[in-house]
């Protein structure tokens, strides 16, 4: 139909790819559905990586392992049995979690070539950094990994990818000293799911990650068996709080927390598709307040990672024009733009090589001499002399250059005043002009607090009576320079407020960090960084005088390995004589603020030039078989 828009090559693929999932998982329900990230399943909803227009064989045969894995957690997974059996937190429950996915991708593997063929590409793309091919000792490679690869040999009888061959073999006398006949014994059970998980029990108290052999049950007799004889206990809990359900979980998923290994950093998505899940359909009987999340993410509710807000009544997110009149407005961009001046020949010439790297990413070329395509005009002349000359037609290549977004988060901190936030302002005026250019949207974010020593909200704790452990004390100023819609030289005039006196105070990066990402995801782009600069580690005077001195920092180091391991966003640190290369796996430390322009810069082309990174459950019927068969750039 000559109305009708034609569809990009990709998308039979994905049509094909989405009947593929739900006759696996066995369910015409499940919704398949396309989007830049990792791959995911939530309820019945399975989040699949966007693929490229035109992708490669191998790429093709990735996103097809990662549809295989998800369909087959459909299909051969009981969510409710599942938590039921594992164990409530830890290295425990990851080494649990691991053997579990093992499992039931073997049982996948083991009846369908295709499928076999499709996870072990998944597979080696999970392994393909390198990282533990050279492995020197056990506390280089993480054991959950480990046992994941030993699994799906046992099951299976793949070997591991050669780039983790060091990791399991460097595992592999220990585990079969310890558990040798219990592994023997996988491939009897694995189609049975509850037999497996107790014999992955049994293995982790051989392994002492299991020191009590009812606690990987806790969870069960809680939930299926509620005691009435100890209801005076429970009502006893009630009275003391009506919070009591959400309190009693703040230790456990805290330690969940910390215990995430480098494990995470590439198996992540299916851990994050059970965690997710469960969250659906687990431990409805828990008496708390508000619904329980058994894998919530320190973004979304920090309290039960340990990081607490005494009152948020007194914080504020406000666009920049509104915090100054616009007579000040424009008397500090006046300052600004003759500071920009002096500025200006070194960061346009940065800016100008960024440019060009990005304009040249986004150039198209063409293929002429065609048999089909758009007519090519400019040949018409064979036709003219010799009429026997077949037409000529022309065909504009793809390109691989996607919809972005950046945003900048600058500290405003007290440490920043002078010529740290004069740079910083300069060198963010000048990106987001160029960027906007080259048809990438900006957003410039600051992040400080409204008063020096607490302000109201230790005002609020000392009429309270003090109450010991309050989190954090002092009120938040979270400030919109310009928003990511909006273009430069509307937005230039609010830029200039980061040169008012007074403005600069505290910095409490975790929670500015967590804001800055949730407002990314809610941008529709299919790229989306985060470049943070700051020059010091989180400070708060009034916060740190009543917690442990680590208690800001500690919520950093947690928002910034959610973000890093679980989303889509790409992070990048730049510290002005500060170094974050410790905090931040992509990050850079300068000791002079002239250096700014010059590292924001490299360190976008260095992103806006990496590859796209590789994305890292009812049908198939259980019958029973007997046998076994970031780049980091400091």
């Amino acid at each position: 139909m000559t109305n009708k828009r034609k569809e990009t090559p990709v998308e039979p693929f994905k049509r094909a790819l989405g009947i593929a999932v739900r006759t696996i998982a066995g369910d015409s329900e499940v919704h398949v559905a396309y989007h830049a990230g990792q791959p995911l399943l939530v309820g019945k909803n399975v989040h699949l990586p966007e693929p490229p227009r035109t992708p490669t064989r191998l790429e093709i045969a990735v996103l097809r392992g990662c549809a295989d894995s998800l369909s087959l957690q459909a299909a051969c997974h009981d969510k409710r049995l599942h938590e039921r059996l594992a164990p409530s937190h830890g290295p425990a429950r990851d080494a649990f979690e691991a053997m579990e996915r093992a499992r039931v991708e073997s049982v996948g593997a083991n009846r369908m070539q295709g499928m076999a063929q499709n996870l072990n590409a998944k597979l080696e793309a999970a392994y393909a950094h390198g990282r533990y091919a050279k492995i020197k000792s056990r506390q280089e490679a993480p054991l959950p990994d480990a046992l994941a690869l030993l699994v799906r040999q046992q099951l299976t009888g793949a070997a591991p990818p050669e780039t983790a061959r060091g990791l399991v073999e460097e595992w592999r006398p220990w585990v079969e000293d310890r558990a040798g006949d219990l592994f023997e014994r996988l491939g009897e059970n694995v189609e049975d799911q509850e037999k497996f998980g107790r014999l992955m029990q049994d293995m982790l108290r051989a392994f002492d990650l299991l020191q009590d052999a009812n606690e990987a049950q806790g969870s069960e007799q809680q939930e299926e068996e509620p005691d009435v004889s100890e209801g005076g206990s429970d009502s006893a809990e009630e009275n003391e709080s009506g919070d009591t359900g959400t309190e009693d979980q703040e230790p456990h998923d805290a330690a969940e927390q910390d215990d995430l290994g480098e494990f995470d950093q590439h198996d992540e998505p299916a851990s994050a598709d059970e965690d997710h899940s469960d969250e659906l359909e687990g431990d409805e009987s828990t008496e708390t307040s508000e619904p329980w999340r058994p894998n919530s993410s320190v973004l979304d509710d920090p309290e039960l990672f340990g990081y607490k807000v005494f009152t948020r009544a007194h914080d504020e997110e406000e666009a920049a024009e509104n915090l100054a009149t616009v007579e000040e407005l424009e008397r500090l961009r006046t300052f600004l733009d003759k500071e920009l001046h002096g500025l200006s020949s070194v960061v346009a010439r940065l800016a100008n090589r960024l440019q060009r790297r990005l304009m040249a990413q986004q150039n198209r070329d063409w293929s002429f001499d065609l048999e089909e395509g758009t007519l090519d005009t400019s040949r018409l002349t064979r036709v003219i002399i010799d009429p026997t000359a077949p037409l000529s037609f022309k065909q504009e290549s793809d390109i691989d250059f996607r919809d972005t977004v950046v945003t900048l988060l600058i500290d405003n901190s007290g440490s920043m005043r002078g010529r740290p936030i004069l740079v910083a302002a300069t060198c963010a005026d000048i990106l987001a002009r160029t960027l906007e250019r080259c048809g990438v949207k900006v957003e410039i974010l600051g992040f400080t607090t409204r008063a020096w020593k607490g302000g109201q909200s230790r005002e609020d704790w000392l009429n309270d009576g003090k109450p010991s452990n309050p989190g954090r004390l002092n009120d938040l100023r979270h400030i919109v320079y310009k928003t990511a819609d909006a273009p430069w030289r509307r937005a230039k005039r609010s830029l200039a407020l980061m040169m008012r006196e007074g403005l600069l105070k505290e910095n409490i990066d975790g929670e500015a960090l967590a804001w800055a990402h949730k407002r990314l995801l809610g941008r529709p782009e299919q790229r989306r960084i985060l470049m943070m600069i700051s020059d010091g580690a989180p400070v708060d005077d009034s916060t740190l005088s009543v917690n442990s001195p680590h208690y800001l920092e500690h919520h950093l180091r947690q928002v910034i390995k959610e973000i890093e391991t679980r989303s889509a966003v790409q992070l990048i640190a730049i510290g002005i004589g500060h170094d974050v290369t410790r905090y931040y796996r992509r990050a850079v430390t300068i000791t002079d603020p002239s250096e700014l322009a010059g590292a924001m810069t490299d360190k976008l082309v260095e992103l806006f030039e990496e590859a796209t990174p590789e994305p890292q459950r009812t049908g198939i019927p259980p019958r029973r078989r007997g046998g076994a068969a970031g780049r980091q750039l400091h």
